[in-house]
């Protein structure tokens, strides 16, 4: 069902208006043929509404920049992902009223001269509507790299003193990044998107990494995520830490920030609407992560750019592809007040409101199809009025298309012709009134000219203030000092609202009926992103990812609580994700692809988890009612629990535990470790015997450890386990496995007298002991040696991962099994065909890698495997699986191009 069906009742009631007022709407735009007016000087504020309602008696500032004309270059301009583009010949321009006669003023021209090699985009105004505040970037050079071409960065006009200036002064420190998209926080601070990732460096070089930009998710530019700085360009610090870009950050009435996020974690490319407070902490989706079905039956996704909040509450919001529509799109009013979803009401409105939350904010008929015109033109950027009259200025083309290589304007047979083509966009200023469904121009376009960004310097209401959390009195000092902040869950049993444990919680959190093997899920995985550098940096070869296009480290373990609850601290000031974990510490939970962030000292709450089907999004605080009853009573413990871990009524285990912990045992209830560890703190003795512990430890393995000794001791939030295939996975096969069944030192002998030793590849390699060839037992060769399929990767990672052909021994050689296969026609007699061997494991996977681990879990086969591997060893293999089983989780062990 296309986006447009989905919008309802009000969708057929504008449906309606815009068929009565297409012949009007066309009329209106022939008016923007004439050209745009120029001039100079310094215009003055207007002091009010002036009696013409297509007028606004306040200054109006956009941008005017040349159209591209090289095929390429319009591909890149215009691309939603693409952020650090040079259009040259732009320039930010004034009219001291938002009237086609008023005089316009190039307020750039002072710096940009008349080279013609600067860019300027992302206008906004200051809450009094004295400043104006954009980016620029220039000049440019065409004989430069583009590492070597200026920066963009953030410029502040005042116009009472009709002065400009770059807001932070220091060449070195404005050099540091690309900034972009610059917005006015309350308290005059500058919420902005930029590539300095300040934070995040920092914490690369704990890793022991080198500074770099990380790479956004499709490897293609810096990512661009949310920081803020001061009104004089001092105290720069990031806010977000996604692993693409956040985008178009604006402040909503409340004082938070609403901007667009690009979730591209594996499974994911969209960009959705997301909140955040001005320190960084309580971030939350807002709107549209299952909302992204096209306005345009057939036509790519739409996705969410631009938002900006209406005197009513709700956001209006410019949807587009991500590419291919000349510049623009649609523009939708969504309730994200009542809904986090198109269909998705918030907590409160369960069952009585269905839908649609967003609607068309225009008559005109726009098409989001990259390949056709769109009938009702197209936007490009929008600014509401804040005055009472639902009138927003906007950038808008009319619709026009190319007929023997001549512009003419759209018409239904010219529209109905399926060659028919899209002609370049003619993008000018125009006032609409949402009441009237009037379109007014305003600033008229101009052949090859994109007229955008546009905004009025009107005073406007001033949201609250939303200080910064502070250190010891909202937050925690010792979690600050420490670099973490804590994650709560209310109970992974929690899925969409709806309680899955066996028997419900109550019951698989009661030791006196349920022991610990009876609990699906037992402990938690917390992972992390690695970011990757640019070619410029480190241009090592794809091949290191392996099976996958992405890289993780583990940041350790915790224990899930009976009741399914976490209370864990996590790193602070990166881009986590988190696995739920059987017995065996296999992941049983689908991956999370959406990216946690935690500010230090910050403590971040959620339900618990959400299903892999369906299109109910989490992520926000209203959302579901959790259904996990916590305590039943104050200073009692939980039924059949231990009785000194009293609790607090509602609190779940995790809860009860960490306040345990932190009086009697220095909180250590709320570190994680980097090894899988089980004890029993909770039934009570004198119910039943309580449930045996163990524990996975790397100190247990005979190989390398993927985690440094210290971490194995005491975990801090610069541990990091990296498990790169070589070092970590691949020695495995190797190492001597004398059997010792007498546990009295001495190996075990056969029949013969020969030590009994399993080493993996004696048996799974293409020689036995004697140096003869044979076929490698279960077509598996574990040896060592190169690939002959990937130079770049060891013979056993192709084996174990990808698929093979049955060998056979033939006249001592090991060759290709050729078995009969179809017909050949032309002879009348079969082919010869190879037989397709299945790899061992799936990458991403360690359940379904049953064909490796279901030898070691109980399926004894030919020859019994389950006492081949240790315990820490099969949790070693499983959580590489996991994460990806890819051959470096460290770029910078990777080979080089």
């Amino acid at each position: 069902m296309s986006m447009m069906k989905r919008y309802g009742k009000r969708h057929d009631a504008v449906r309606a208006a815009r068929a009565a007022g297409s012949a009007a709407t066309f009329a209106v735009a022939t008016l923007v043929l004439a050209a745009c007016s120029g001039g100079g000087g310094n215009p003055s504020l207007g002091s009010g509404q002036g009696p013409d309602p297509a007028t606004v008696d306040f200054a109006l500032a956009y941008v005017k920049r040349t159209l591209p004309t090289d095929p390429m270059a319009m591909q890149l301009e215009d691309n939603a992902k693409v952020m650090r583009t040079f259009n040259v010949d732009a320039d930010l321009f004034l009219r001291d009223r938002a009237a086609p006669s008023a005089p316009e003023h190039n307020i750039t021209q002072r710096i940009t001269g008349d080279t013609e090699q600067w860019d300027v985009r992302d206008v906004d105004a200051s809450y009094d509507g004295t400043k104006l505040i954009f980016a620029m970037r220039g000049p440019f050079d065409p004989d430069a790299d583009e590492e070597d071409l200026p920066k963009w960065a953030i410029w502040e006009y005042d116009h009472p003193s009709d002065t400009l200036r770059r807001v932070i002064p220091s060449d070195t420190v404005a050099g540091e990044g690309h900034d972009v998209a610059p917005h006015y926080l309350p308290d005059g601070r500058i919420v902005f998107s930029s590539t300095r990732q300040r934070q995040s460096r920092a914490i690369l070089l704990d890793e022991g990494k080198p500074q770099f930009a990380a790479q956004d998710e499709d490897r293609n530019q810096d990512a661009f995520v949310l920081h803020v700085m001061n009104a004089d360009g001092s105290d720069i610090h990031q806010i977000s830490f996604n692993q693409s870009n956040d985008l178009d950050p604006e402040v909503l009435a409340n004082g938070r920030v609403v901007f667009t996020r690009w979730d591209h974690a594996p499974g994911n490319d969209e960009m959705s609407l997301y909140q955040v407070n001005p320190d960084g902490t309580d971030l939350q989706l807002l709107y549209g992560k299952h909302s992204h079905e096209s306005a345009t039956a057939g036509a790519p996704d739409i996705q969410f750019l631009q938002a900006h909040q209406l005197l009513n509450g709700q956001v209006m919001s410019l949807i587009r592809p991500f590419a291919g529509t000349l510049f623009g799109g649609d523009l939708v009013n969504i309730d994200t007040s009542n809904y986090v979803e198109n269909t998705q009401p918030t907590l409160p409105n369960v069952g009585v409101l269905a839908g649609p939350a967003q609607v068309p904010a225009t008559v005109n008929e726009v098409q989001t199809d990259p390949t056709r015109p769109s009938r009702g033109g197209l936007f490009s950027s929008v600014y509401p009025l804040q005055d009472g009259t639902h009138r927003m200025l906007v950038s808008w083309s009319l619709c026009r298309v190319l007929e023997n290589n001549v512009i003419v304007p759209c018409t239904d047979d010219r529209l109905a012709n399926p060659a028919t083509q899209p002609a370049p966009p003619l993008y000018g200023i125009w006032i609409y009134d949402q009441d009237r469904n009037t379109q007014v121009p305003v600033v008229p376009p101009t052949e090859g000219v994109i007229i955008s960004d546009v905004v009025t310097m009107q005073p406007r209401t001033l949201p609250p203030v939303i200080l910064d959390k502070v250190s010891g009195v909202d937050l925690d000092s010792t979690l600050v000092s420490d670099g973490v902040g804590v994650l709560h869950i209310h109970s992974v049993y929690d899925i969409d609202g709806a309680d899955t444990a066996p028997g419900g919680i109550t019951a698989v959190r009661n030791p006196g009926t349920t022991t610990a093997d009876q609990r699906p899920a037992r402990f938690i995985r917390i992972e992390k992103a690695v970011s990757m550098p640019d070619r410029d940096t480190l241009d090592f070869r794809n091949t290191a990812f392996g099976t996958v296009n992405f890289m993780r480290e583990i940041i350790g373990y915790a224990p899930v609580q009976p009741d399914g609850s976490v209370r864990v601290k996590v790193p602070a000031n990166v881009a986590l994700d988190i696995s739920i974990l059987d017995k065996n510490g296999r992941r049983i939970s689908p991956r999370h692809n959406n990216w946690l962030q935690v500010r230090p000292g910050e403590v971040v709450e959620c339900n618990g988890c959400h299903a892999t089907t369906g299109n109910r999004s989490h992520g926000r605080s209203n959302l579901f009612a959790s259904v996990n009853p916590g305590a039943p009573t104050t200073g009692q413990p939980f039924p059949n629990t231990d009785p000194a871990l009293f609790a607090d009524m509602g609190d779940t285990m995790a809860q009860t535990l960490d306040r345990w912990s932190c009086a009697n045992d220095s909180c250590n209830a709320l570190s994680p470790s980097v090894d899988v560890i089980f004890d029993d703190v909770w039934t009570d003795p004198m119910v039943r015997a309580k449930d045996p512990s163990f524990s996975y430890r790397y100190g247990a393995l005979k190989t390398t450890s993927p985690t440094t000794s210290a971490c194995m001791t005491k975990w801090s939030a610069d541990c990091r386990i990296v498990i790169n295939y070589e070092k970590i996975i691949h020695p495995l096969w190797g190492i001597d496995r004398t059997e010792d069944a007498n546990n009295d030192g001495m190996p075990d002998v056969d029949a013969n007298g020969v030590v009994i030793n399993h080493k993996c590849n004696t048996c799974h390699g293409p020689k036995d002991a004697m140096g003869a060839a044979q076929i490698p037992a279960g077509q598996l060769d574990l040896s060592d040696g190169v690939s002959n399929e990937q130079a770049d990767h060891f013979n056993s990672y192709r084996e174990l991962l990808f698929g093979d052909n049955e060998q056979c021994l033939i006249m001592g050689a090991l060759q290709d099994c050729l078995v009969p296969g179809p017909i050949d026609p032309a002879t009348g007699l079969p082919t010869q065909v190879t037989v397709p061997v299945n790899p061992s494991m799936v990458a991403g996977s360690a359940r379904n890698s049953t064909r490796f681990f279901s030898r070691f879990d109980g399926n004894v086969g030919t020859v019994d495997h389950r006492t081949f591997l240790t315990d820490a060893e099969k949790r070693l293999i499983a959580e590489w699986l996991d994460i990806g089983a890819q051959y470096y989780n460290n770029p910078f062990a990777a080979p080089l191009n």
